[in-house]
């Protein structure tokens, strides 16, 4: 049976036909701010790294450093995304644009102290949360249901782009201008973020269907996480996005089984940029005209059960040639999740959207620090990264079956009642 997401009309399809994203000048405004920043970002990822080592000497602090640029928005994406639902989500970009450019502006400052350098930097991180959520949750305003899921796949490759270019020329500009300068330069991407977003995209109201009256932190998020288990689609979607956890495992381990399997440092760069090149192949291959939306949803379970299988290779102890193939494998069945999480927007009601956004995040985040950190200790413990990460992808095989029965029960149960877009 043909499912559609609540509130799609012909007219919205007719119009969508005629349509391109790059005639949405909002889109635009979006698309150039989030690129850029991206690119801003990797480079201030870099220069941190370039500069802690500088300072300390020390590995561990790099790494500790390195660590701080992503772990403080798995708190904010439970404590603080609900603030996408609760004011103008423009406004809360804008907002958190600005006090990113401030912050990250004082981290610029030569002679800065580490400790201060290390609080500015987790403060920075705390806005990245509410940020992603408000735009998470405009985008299907300002592009409609039937080119949402299209605008996140145009973000998803500008953000695997972006960070293979700031793998490959982060260094480069760092040496070349000086941390301090790069890490201006991400403070000034902020501001120029803020701007766009200030310009192109209209001012919008908070959600009618949303409750405007300050709610207690707590009723807020457990509202949010009860609307998920209540509805086995969602449970259903999240779990599929939450499968990540196995997959990043190679991610953790591409230098230490670089080593076991003769690889020289540079292979160490080919094996993490593996896996993005293939989601954006597959994002691609997912894009065509001739793969409609419906088909997409079918081949969701099926994908997310051929993004661990090939990890299987790894027990045969492979080269890094064959790895490189089957991390490119994996990463193009991995393009689904654009899918899963399009669709779980488009299902979550727009009130709550920035909150169960944020907690499905969040929930991300954690499984895939869960799942470095296991497969980290697993290794330690077998002496074998390779027959980590094939253990990775055998349990993580099971486990998407397990998800993928999952999702088409809830679709077969649902069809015709609440609905996805065709």
């Amino acid at each position: 049976m043909m499912e559609r997401i609540p509130g799609e009309t012909g007219a919205e399809s007719k119009d969508c036909r005629s349509d391109s994203l790059i005639r949405r000048s909002e889109f635009r405004a979006l698309w150039a701010a989030f690129a850029q920043s991206v690119l801003g970002d990797q480079l201030a990822r870099v220069a941190l790294s370039l500069l802690v080592f500088e300072r300390t000497d020390s590995a561990g602090w790099t790494a500790a450093t390195y660590a701080l640029t992503s772990l403080p928005a798995l708190l904010s994406g439970v404590l603080l995304t609900g603030l996408a639902d609760r004011f103008p989500r423009r406004t809360v970009m804008i907002g958190c644009d600005l006090v990113r450019a401030v912050l990250v502006g004082l981290m610029a400052l030569p002679g800065t102290p580490l400790p201060l350098l290390a609080a500015l930097l987790v403060l920075a991180q705390l806005a990245e949360a509410p940020f992603g959520a408000s735009q998470g949750a405009l985008m299907p305003a300002v592009l409609g249901t039937r080119l949402y899921e299209r605008g996140q796949r145009v973000m998803l490759i500008t953000h695997q782009a972006g960070q293979l270019v700031g793998f490959a020329a982060g260094g480069v500009l760092v040496v070349w201008l000086g941390s301090h300068v790069a890490l201006g330069l991400n403070a000034l991407t902020f501001l120029i973020s803020a701007l766009l977003i200030r310009v192109g995209v209209r001012a919008r109201p908070v959600d009618e269907s949303a409750d405007a009256r300050p709610r207690r932190m707590s009723s807020q998020v457990g509202s949010a996480a009860a609307l998920i288990w209540s509805d086995p689609r969602l449970r259903s979607l999240v779990a599929l996005g939450w499968l990540a956890g196995f997959i990043v495992l190679p991610e953790g381990l591409a230098a230490p089984f670089a080593e076991e399997a003769g690889g020289s440092a540079a292979s160490v760069g080919l094996l993490l940029a593996a896996h993005p090149a293939g989601m954006v192949v597959g994002a691609a291959l997912l894009g065509r005209a001739g793969v409609g939306a419906e088909r997409r949803r079918q081949l969701l379970g099926p994908l997310a059960v051929g993004s661990n299988v090939p990890l299987l290779v790894y027990w045969a102890d492979p080269a890094v040639g064959p790895a490189l193939l089957v991390l490119l494998v994996s990463g193009i069945c991995s393009a689904y999740q654009i899918t899963a999480g399009a669709t779980f927007v488009l299902l979550t009601p727009a009130g709550q959207r920035g909150q169960a956004l944020g907690l499905a995040r969040s929930g991300l985040t954690a499984m895939q620090g869960i799942g470095v950190a296991a497969g980290g200790l697993a290794a330690e413990l077998s002496g074998s990264s390779a027959r980590t990460i094939g253990g990775a992808g055998l349990v993580g095989t099971m486990c998407a079956i397990a998800v993928a029965v999952s999702w088409a029960r809830a679709r077969e149960t649902s069809a015709g009642t609440i609905p996805l877009s065709a």
